[in-house]
């Protein structure tokens, strides 16, 4: 057993602390947390390490990734160039990094054959080191389509179900779904073009629910998050509400408040250099984006927090910096760090076995210098980072 005692210990929820405060894990599991003077006594034979000056946090959450993608701007050309044991060995390392950073569980949305699947089950085996991983494989799109080079491509319904089949037969963590276009895949449709129709993703979600698995829609244009939220997924990957033919946004209030009922969380992809893309698309376009995202954060839609790590500029080993996004919204640090523990594990479904400091829950833990309700940057000052239990390697 290992008892963790440190200044401060932030359960999950928002308003949450425990002064002088302590963690014991017993395994890969939390047995008890409270006042270092309530834990203590149950602590006989664990190794003790203390934290002084420190705040132990649940693990961070990362909900949109892509571990085969290597955050250059050749990334699509080093992705058709390598081979499976090449790409799988950098999505290992791109993984540690995270790790590294405090995720201690990421949501891989579209890898090729696989191989995000292959790498979590070394995880999970002991194998190797790395965070949590989720994998939704090779999402769902059209011939041509949005990231059609990682072969997800399906022409009908009947593709549609048995492509979800396979995957939940291969050990898919969830489907992943194109429900718009995209803007890194050449001559395929325009971010703001629908990809499928309310039908189409209607099969999809109930193909999904027949096998189990959740359902992440990627949806840049207004029509596409309408069509995704009423066809009943999980989340929405951008939500950019992109109007139709492409010029200016279509923010639809009766759709908010159905997500806001529903639950169905927003999981803006801002990478962690998110001040750095800001000046990339202007200052017109960022302060746009970020009043779409007050916009829905003000009625009551749940957002979450994930990069887009694996595309350009977008990288695994900063993730503490995507927080202060949430903060330009209008959200507390208190708020924030809920967001990127508590509220994103919801959302996923994995709400009961990680996000919180609690009895019986899963040791992702993090520990930092100084105290991030004071300022968010000290969770960039990383003194451990356990992942059931185990303690983080840091690569160099």
């Amino acid at each position: 057993m290992q008892l963790i005692t440190a200044a401060t210990v932030l359960p999950g929820p928002a308003g949450e602390s425990v002064p002088d405060g302590a963690v014991l894990v017993d395994g890969g599991t939390i047995r008890a947390v409270g006042p270092r003077s309530e834990v203590t006594p149950l602590a006989e034979d664990a190794e003790h390490v203390d934290f002084p000056g420190h705040t132990v946090l649940p693990g961070l959450i990362n909900a949109h990734v892509h571990l085969a993608f290597d955050t250059t701007a050749e990334w699509y050309t080093h992705l058709n160039d390598s081979d499976d044991p090449d790409l799988l060995l950098g999505m290992a390392g791109r993984a540690q990094q995270a790790l590294a950073s405090g995720v201690t569980t990421l949501r891989d949305l579209g890898d090729r054959g696989g191989l995000a699947m292959r790498l979590r089950d070394a995880v999970d085996d002991g194998e190797l080191a790395g965070p949590r991983i989720l994998s939704a494989g090779s999402p769902i799109t059209v011939p041509g389509g949005h990231c059609w080079f990682l072969g997800g491509e399906v022409s009908n319904e009947s593709e549609i179900r048995t492509r979800v089949e396979d995957h939940a037969a291969a050990g898919g963590d969830l489907v992943k779904v194109m429900a718009s276009g995209g803007s890194v895949t050449p001559n395929s449709p325009p971010m703001w073009q629908s990809q499928f129709g309310l039908t189409e993703l209607r099969v999809v979600v109930e193909a999904a629910r027949s096998v189990g698995l959740p359902v992440a829609a990627h949806a840049h244009g207004t029509q596409s998050i309408v069509d995704a939220v009423e066809a009943g997924v999980d989340t929405i990957e951008h939500a950019t509400w992109i109007a139709e033919g492409g010029s200016g946004s279509d923010l639809r209030e009766d759709t908010a408040r159905d997500m806001a009922e529903r639950g169905i969380a927003v999981c803006p992809g801002w990478p962690a250099d998110w001040r750095h893309f800001a000046e990339r698309i202007g200052p017109e376009r960022s302060r746009a984006a970020i009043e779409r995202l007050r916009w829905m954060a003000e009625r009551g839609v749940p957002l979450i927090l994930g990069t887009d790590a694996g595309l350009r500029g977008s990288a695994f080993r900063n993730f503490p910096n995507a927080l202060g996004l949430y903060r330009e919204i209008g959200y507390s640090n208190a708020e924030v760090i809920e967001l990127a523990t508590t509220t994103t594990a919801d959302a996923l479904g994995h709400g009961k076995e990680t996000g919180r400091i609690a009895a019986g829950y899963a040791a992702d833990l993090l520990v930092v210098e100084g105290d991030p309700l004071a300022d968010l940057a000290n969770l960039n000052r990383q003194a451990r980072v356990l992942r059931g239990g185990e303690r983080a390697v840091h690569p160099a």
